[in-house]
């Protein structure tokens, strides 16, 4: 942070209350420039109805708002704007069809002097807006709607800060982004708080804001539970004030008993992302898939879900050769698939809790062309409870609810098929400590009760503290696999990036036909 300590935002005891719920209650919150500042809290915490209110978006009920030291009563987020305050959402506001140049000048376009727009003007602005965040390799011509979410993101910042924004909002802004795109996404916020920017930075990664941020704050059900130094807190206690309660253990994994094969991939190959695969899943375990973006092992998990079927290879289920061509198919074997977006994959946003929890067995419960309603809402009242979903109603839309929840419910759904393995693939991505907690904690019990579970994840903690088997994937091969016990992140990784090691697991050659679990 530079060494400018003027305060670009104070809020002072803010209050906000919707019909039936106190979203904010006596939270005050300071920004200096140049700083980067973390706000954390579960989902519900109030974070949103924070930010909103920052930006104009919803008016506080009491407290003061001051911008550069003068009050302020946004009632519109055009007036935060002219205030200097940008917000980026995770559902970045770019007009697909529209240029990069076009996007980041809308609505304050150069003019020429007869009053059109001075498209040439914008075009040589646009490109030196992007220079002076060092970006280069973008087109200011170029549709915004060809371009990949990490460069959206990146015109979206650019838009904001030709506004002259001095206090940029970014909510969960990594939630979507590979690798690469979060390195040049972290180089871009240090960037902007060197020139002085203020940064608030909302993120579900813990190890984000470590990594960004000086100070941080904690809601939690609406209240301020405090502020500090980055430096002078740990994980551990981010995590007990956001939640209420110590988690002494995130990945709370039962000792497991495990049994015979269920699953065994023998060759399966579906060029050019999977290739060769020798794996076995067997009743009891939770089997964990790693390996870097591209690796292949969405790719595999859709293989075995019949999304995209196997070019060659064998499927054995109990022993037996079995085909699977379609989703149907791996349904009909007892095979269940969490997608890594569920979104647009595993829920359909737009339908309630109750249509959402049947989806599966829609055909169980129908008489003929009739839906059993009351077999319907029975089974969404039996989810909800089970799976502990946050919802006013099994009649509440799906796109309301948090991302926990929403994972909770694509879960819940696939439990009424009663499978016995279960594919999860990113199982806990954008969603807060408390409900990844929860899903770690229901994973254990699935296994716990004889179910074979095959868990897809990017993060190695996650990787190395619920799985009893890890196996690695590089360029659409398994390379690697090792127990519980050999398993180390270095060991890992090295696998994952293709350097040799020697020691615990059973690291194969990058030219190896794979390893078998």
């Amino acid at each position: 942070m530079i060494n400018d300590n003027k305060t670009v935002l104070a809020l002072e005891h803010i209050c906000k209350s919707f019909p039936g719920v106190r979203a904010l209650d006596d939270v005050s919150l300071s920004m200096q420039a140049g700083e980067v500042h973390a706000l954390l809290g579960e989902n519900g915490a109030g974070k949103s109805t924070l930010i909103k209110i920052i930006s104009g978006v919803h008016r506080a009920d009491s407290g003061t708002i001051k911008v550069q030291g003068s009050g302020v009563d946004f009632t519109s987020p055009a007036q935060a704007q002219s205030h200097g305050i940008a917000t980026i959402y995770q559902e970045l506001l770019l007009y697909p069809e529209l240029s990069v140049a076009e996007n980041i000048f809308m609505g304050h376009a150069p003019k020429t002097r007869f009053g059109s727009i001075d498209w040439r003007a914008m075009r040589m602005q646009a490109r030196n807006q992007l220079a002076s965040l060092d970006i280069h390799d973008l087109d200011v011509d170029q549709l915004v709607g060809s371009l990949s979410v990490g460069n959206r993101q990146r015109v979206e910042i650019a838009k904001a800060l030709s506004q002259d924004a001095r206090l940029l909002i970014m909510d969960e802004p990594t939630a979507a982004l590979t690798g690469n795109d979060v390195v040049r996404l972290f180089r871009l916020v240090r960037l902007l708080s060197e020139r002085g920017v203020a940064v608030i930075y909302i993120s579900h990664r813990l190890e984000e804001i470590f990594q960004l941020a000086d100070r941080v704050t904690v809601l939690r059900d609406g209240a301020c539970v405090g502020t500090q130094n980055v430096a002078d807190t740990t994980e551990d206690e981010l995590i007990s004030k956001m939640v209420g309660r110590t988690i002494d253990d995130l990945y709370p994994k039962q000792e497991p008993v495990i049994g015979e094969p269920v699953l065994e991939l023998r060759d399966l190959s579906r060029p050019p992302l999977t290739r060769r695969i020798n794996l076995t899943l067997r009743r009891g375990e939770i089997l964990g898939l790693a390996g870097l973006v591209g690796s292949g092992r969405s790719e595999l998990a859709q293989t075995l879900f019949g999304i995209t079927p196997a070019q060659s290879g064998v499927i054995l289920r109990h022993g037996r050769e079995c085909r699977i061509k379609e989703p149907s198919d791996a349904i009909a074997l007892g095979i269940a698939y969490v997608p890594e977006d569920r979104s647009t994959q595993g829920l359909v946003r737009q339908m309630c809790v109750r249509e959402n929890a049947s989806m599966v067995v829609l055909k169980k419960l129908s008489r003929g062309v009739v839906i059993d309603t009351v077999a319907e809402r029975d089974l969404a009242h039996e989810n909800v409870q089970q799976f502990n979903v946050r919802t006013s109603s099994i009649e509440q839309v799906v796109e309301k609810l948090s991302g926990g929840n929403q994972q909770k419910i694509v879960l819940g759904k696939w439990m009424a098929s009663k499978p016995e393995v279960l594919i999860m693939d990113e199982p806990t991505r954008g969603i807060d400590v408390g409900a990844k907690s929860e899903i770690h904690r229901t994973m254990s019990e699935l296994a716990g009760a004889g179910m074979a579970v095959l868990m897809i994840s990017s993060e190695l903690p996650e990787i190395m503290g619920m799985s009893d088997t890890i196996a690695v994937m590089r360029e659409g091969e398994l390379v690697a696999t090792f127990t519980r016990h050999e398993a180390t992140q270095e060991h890992i990784a090295a696998a994952m990036m293709g350097t040799v090691k020697t020691g615990a697991g059973a690291i194969a050659d990058s030219t190896d036909s794979g390893a078998a679990a």
